[in-house]
């Protein structure tokens, strides 16, 4: 267990250039106790204690703004930088060193009881404010920008862009102008 929490430490040091140190991390991160949140959540829904269960996410999302459901399945090293408007349904799955940034919504399309939120697989970076929606995939090591509605799967090592989402430089989707600093360098 302790060997897990120093991973979620040293992942938010490494994945956030503004954290000075573990104390900091442990202290003022909201991404991070929401993590910790979910996992006791998660435990407790597996364990038959949904009421309870719903109780701690409920209290974690008034206490961070992150809100996960207990069902959800996330793997390890997950990261979530500042939280703000996170929302993560039942039956999202996230993979292994995925980061989300804030206002990320993993969203359901269905109102049956089935797969209904997305699957993010491992190394995937989903930027502020996207929106994924219904049951697809995000690729391993993909990259959704910042605002994107995605609702078709995404390749691994993709990114996509825009509303709705289309991979970067595919016909008819600009490709990104050059960084004019590395232009003039």
């Amino acid at each position: 267990m302790f060997d897990r929490l120093k991973a979620d430490i040293r992942t938010a040091l490494a994945k956030d250039p503004a954290a000075t140190s573990a104390t900091e991390v442990v202290l003022t991160y909201p991404g991070l106790h929401a993590i910790w949140a979910y996992r006791i959540a998660h435990w407790l829904w597996g364990h038959d204690r949904k009421l309870l269960a719903r109780l701690v996410s409920h209290l974690t999302r008034f206490l961070t703004g992150v809100e996960i459901h207990p069902a959800a399945e996330i793997g390890e090293r997950v990261f979530i930088d500042h939280g703000m408007g996170i929302v993560i349904g039942e039956t999202a799955e996230i993979g292994d060193d995925v980061l989300l940034y804030h206002g990320v919504t993993l969203g359901g399309t269905s109102m049956r009881r089935e797969k209904r939120h997305p699957t993010v697989e491992d190394g995937a970076t989903i930027g502020a404010d996207a929106s994924i929606m219904g049951p697809i995939t995000v690729g391993e090591n993909a990259s959704v920008g910042a605002g994107a509605v995605v609702v078709d799967d995404v390749a691994p090592e993709t990114t996509v862009v825009g509303n709705p989402a289309k991979p970067v430089g595919a016909a008819g989707v600009a490709s990104p102008s050059p960084d004019p600093v590395i232009a003039d360098g």
